[in-house]
């Protein structure tokens, strides 16, 4: 695809992709529902099992550009500290944090292959931070409430909020993009995305930011509940396209094939995992604040 800004029009998604997207949210929604509804050790560990197969995915592409991650370390240290924000110390996840850290670094030493340590080295540490930390702000969503001494049940409404927007800007860019999309916004990383598309993302994001509010969501105020979908428009927009820098550097079209239709882990979250501090940080230091 040539490098200007008028992308040839695509023809519309193949329905069978189409019908794989539709039938793995169908089943996943109402259970992501439950379980945030419920909280506590259950979200813990739906989000768990998210940064779990997301790191796989993420070491796995660092090993097709070539580097050796540690996947064992980076899972153990990406879970710990999911641990480390929900219990917030109380079951010594940070020291597990810190050893596994050192423990990396210690492995290093020990590879009879020399030559790019700090690579190795690095990737495994981001992948912690760039899956688990950023993450890990879904948890810390959940459990916002406890801290700031509101009812428990608030965090579903919280974290359902940050679904929405994200899940909302994705949906209307990837319809909106496949059917009238032109104008490509950043064709070096992704020829795929369009302005038109965008355009669709954010008017699909107003529509369910002030849908949520209607329903569960009250307390956001119409101007509130408006920056909410244009930040996590433009959040979740640049999620996507550091996921496709990513994937173009190791040359992959998608991090795996674990969700039918979507791709991979990261494929699905990689704009939740921008959207989420956002929405984090906006609901604890603004909207909250005491």
């Amino acid at each position: 695809m040539s490098g200007d800004d008028r992308a040839p029009a695509r023809r519309f998604r193949r329905p069978d992709a189409i019908r794989k997207r539709l039938i793995a949210s169908v089943l996943f929604v109402p259970c992501l529902l439950v379980i945030a509804r419920r909280g506590g050790y259950f979200f813990l560990a739906l989000i768990d099992i998210m940064i779990l197969v997301g790191l796989w995915e993420f070491y796995r592409m660092m090993e097709a550009k070539g580097l050796r991650p540690y996947k064992a370390m980076g899972i153990l240290g990406g879970l710990a500290l999911s641990w480390y924000v929900y219990f917030q110390q109380g079951i010594y996840s940070n020291f597990f944090l810190s050893v596994i850290f050192i423990g990396v670094m210690v492995l290093e030493l020990a590879r009879r292959e020399r030559g790019l340590a700090v690579y190795h080295i690095s990737v495994t540490v981001f992948g912690v931070f760039y899956v688990a930390w950023l993450g890990s702000h879904l948890v810390l969503l959940r459990e916002l409430p406890h801290l700031l001494g509101l009812d428990y049940s608030l965090g579903f409404s919280f974290v359902t909020v940050t679904f929405v927007v994200t899940w909302c800007y994705d949906t209307g860019a990837y319809f909106a993009g496949s059917a009238f999309g032109r104008h490509q916004v950043f064709p070096q990383i992704s020829p795929g995305k369009t302005i038109e598309g965008v355009a669709g993302g954010v008017a699909l994001a107003f529509a369910g930011v002030f849908l949520a509010r209607a329903l569960v969501a009250p307390y956001l105020t119409p101007a509130m509940a408006a920056g909410l979908a244009a930040g996590g428009s433009l959040l979740a927009q640049l999620g996507d396209l550091c996921e496709s820098m990513i994937k173009r550097d190791v040359k992959i079209k998608d991090a795996s094939n674990t969700i039918p239709g979507h791709g991979g882990v990261l494929d699905r979250f990689d704009s939740l995992l921008f959207t989420a501090p956002l929405v984090y940080y906006v609901f604890k230091y603004v909207l909250f604040a005491r």
